[in-house]
């Protein structure tokens, strides 16, 4: 931390003595700006414990209903099958 503070002011006395102090005050406050926004864009798309939580049980209650849609299919397989082999049989 220490060795960036370090750097950007020996960067900004170098640009000021090249650009002027108003340039280069205008130059770090734009790098500034930029860098926020995109941090709290970043930030924005972030997901938090609260949107795992709600994902976890959206997906656990689509999980029981599919099982529950399973089992009708297989009841509903399961009397076809002795449907069909009652009718074979008693011929």
């Amino acid at each position: 931390m220490y060795l960036e503070a370090k750097e950007t002011a020996r960067l900004y006395q170098l640009l000021s003595e090249k650009l002027g102090n108003d340039t280069t005050e205008a130059m770090f406050k734009y790098i500034d700006n930029k860098t926020e926004r995109a941090v709290e864009a970043s930030i924005k798309t972030l997901t938090t414990k609260d949107d795992l939580a709600k994902v976890k049980y959206d997906l656990s209650k689509e999980i029981g209903n599919s099982v529950k849609w399973m089992f009708v299919f297989w009841i509903g397989q399961f009397s076809a099958t002795v449907a069909v082999i009652m009718l074979i049989l008693k011929k």
